[in-house]
């Protein structure tokens, strides 16, 4: 039992790869429905690190578990790191919902790619 395991059995993380698109996004959606397994508390990171091309139709299944985690007084966290992603996003007006996390480390720790970037510049 390591010093963080209370905090770790309410953190779930889903990775994703490849196209996330009409074909592919099904699959998403169960594996995201899975993480949500459970009751209480549920912090979410979903890691599209390993994303080629991503559609809007990952908008849906991400903004049911983004709320879905808000009412169990949770947070959801997405990293990334291609444009197309955050143009995703923007197009839907989800960027708040959705900022940018560099990596899971930074979104355990909430540390937005861009507050990230700034602070090391100063």
């Amino acid at each position: 039992m390591g010093p963080y395991s209370d905090l770790f059995d309410e953190l779930r993380v889903v990775t994703a790869g490849g196209e996330l698109d009409l074909v592919t996004v099904p699959a998403f959606a169960r594996d995201l429905e899975e993480a949500r397994h459970g009751g209480g508390r549920l912090l979410l990171i979903v890691d599209l690190r390993g994303v080629t091309f991503m559609d809007g139709s990952v908008l849906d299944p991400l903004y049911a578990a983004w709320k879905d985690c808000r009412e169990r007084l949770g947070w959801l966290r997405v990293v990334h790191h291609l444009p197309g992603a955050s143009l995703v996003f923007r197009a839907a007006g989800l960027r708040d919902c959705f900022p940018r996390y560099a990596s899971t480390e930074d979104a355990w720790h909430d540390v937005p790619a861009d507050r990230a970037t700034a602070d090391r510049g100063t």
